[in-house]
């Protein structure tokens, strides 16, 4: 009896670990992809000027630098669509599929900014090329964050939704510290001229090497238990008609969402370009301050998730936007009144800092707020409408400054994004029985 009596204590304890470290083991397959995805975007931001110099030259660098961040920006202009289209096929087909497919097709976009000749060698078709890359990249991601996010909020373990959400930004701050990481590399290696030249197109093709490894890996990917065991999976129609249903709780998540893009592309693509074409930083200082920033993230952002587990989500979204209202202009006018590595380091430090708090609670807040069986499309369409503003971010900060005059005026763009958080936060938690609804058990 007592030997029995072991064996069952033995199993017991071992099954709760085996629980554990599968889910450890999902976290790590899911968020691979979500890497990828992070790193085309990041990269792009990083190389900005030479991408402009090599597809987009007209005499003007201003000019030919806002063709190059309108690109950029362009791709978010497809993250509705890829939500509605992409989203549709993962709620009816399972988590698993929608997740490889996305893969694939960021794989080819990614392909399309490494390999296609400069526009001196064939003309008007390197930047249609470009575009589109950037487009199906931004179709792609239209559903990646959404599907990922989901996926983790359907394997988390009781009252720990917030913690295995915040996963999916974390592996997004992975991606910013490799690529800012490898700039760091190259610059040491390559002569600025040569970079310039050809030397941007070695990160992206590094981001076509990787692809084979993230595919393997997430192939082996799992589907929920929580998907497989609905007996009704949603059809194209009904997910169509469901949207509209909850049109005004997807545009007040937009809202809630904001907040998080504008920030994000703020502190981490376009740093290397204001660091290096706004204060006149080298890029050595502008690519290390981006690194440390992504180190901040990853850092803060599991934290932050754990912390909205116990206290709520609405303290912690209303904490950090007050905070960016008040702050994110006043320490842009510190900074760019002296601009120095430091100042650059102390300010990206604190934004980051508002940025990792507030996304840590507010994925896993879009996700509770979405109904289940619409609930990747409803938080794709969400993310990816504010992806819209807020990944044209780069480009918005460009333009304030030379028409402005300001150089701080991102700052002001920044506290916009987070009156819109604010704004949204208080209407979607806007009685005592919606924050109960909302928050987790």
């Amino acid at each position: 009896m007592t030997s029995l009596s072991s064996s069952s204590e033995t199993a017991a304890v071992a099954a709760p670990a085996a629980s554990r470290e599968s889910r450890v083991r999902s976290v790590l397959r899911v968020t691979s992809g979500n890497f990828l995805e992070m790193y085309d975007f990041t990269v792009y931001g990083y190389y900005a000027a030479a991408i402009a110099a090599t597809f987009f030259p007209t005499g003007n660098e201003f000019a030919s630098l806002m063709l190059a961040l309108s690109v950029f920006g362009a791709g978010f202009l497809m993250r509705p669509i890829g939500a509605l289209v992409l989203g549709a096929y993962i709620d009816r087909h399972g988590r698993r599929k929608g997740l490889i497919l996305s893969l694939m097709l960021m794989a080819v976009g990614t392909a399309c900014v490494a390999f296609v000749p400069s526009y001196a060698q064939v003309g008007l078709i390197a930047p249609a090329v470009v575009l589109f890359g950037r487009l199906l990249q931004g179709f792609s991601a239209g559903v990646e964050l959404g599907g990922v996010s989901v996926y983790l909020s359907e394997i988390a373990s009781k009252g720990n939704k917030g913690f295995y959400c915040s996963w999916q930004s974390a592996s997004q701050q992975v991606a910013v510290v490799f690529a800012a990481s490898l700039g760091v590399l190259l610059n040491r290696l390559i002569p600025a001229s040569e970079m310039n030249a050809w030397g941007w197109r070695i990160p992206f093709v590094v981001g076509c090497l990787i692809v084979p490894f993230l595919f393997y890996v997430r192939r082996s990917l799992q589907e929920t238990e929580e998907f497989a065991a609905r007996r009704h999976h949603p059809s194209i129609g009904e997910i169509a008609r469901s949207m509209l249903q909850h049109s005004g709780l997807i545009l007040a998540g937009m809202g809630l969402v904001i907040m998080t893009t504008a920030s994000f592309y703020l502190i981490t693509a376009y740093t290397p370009t204001f660091g290096k074409v706004v204060l006149k930083l080298t890029s050595m200082d502008a690519l290390l301050v981006t690194v440390c920033v992504g180190v901040s993230n990853f850092i803060w952002l599991p934290i932050a998730g754990a912390v909205s587990d116990r206290v709520g989500r609405r303290p912690v979204l209303l904490a950090c936007t007050a905070l960016a209202i008040l702050t994110a202009y006043p320490v842009m006018r510190w900074m760019v009144a002296q601009p120095s590595f430091e100042r650059l380091l102390m300010v990206e430090l604190w934004l980051s800092l508002l940025y990792a708090w507030y996304n840590g609670a507010m994925v896993v807040a879009l996700t509770e707020l979405m109904p289940v069986n619409v609930r990747t499309t409803g938080f794709s369409m969400a993310y990816s409408l504010a992806t819209v503003i807020g990944g044209f971010t780069p480009a918005i900060s460009t333009w304030l400054i030379h028409t402005t005059g300001d150089k701080a005026s991102p700052g002001g763009w920044m506290s916009f994004a987070a009156l819109c958080g604010v704004t949204a936060t208080l209407v979607l938690y806007r009685s005592a029985s919606a924050r109960e609804k909302y928050r987790t058990a």
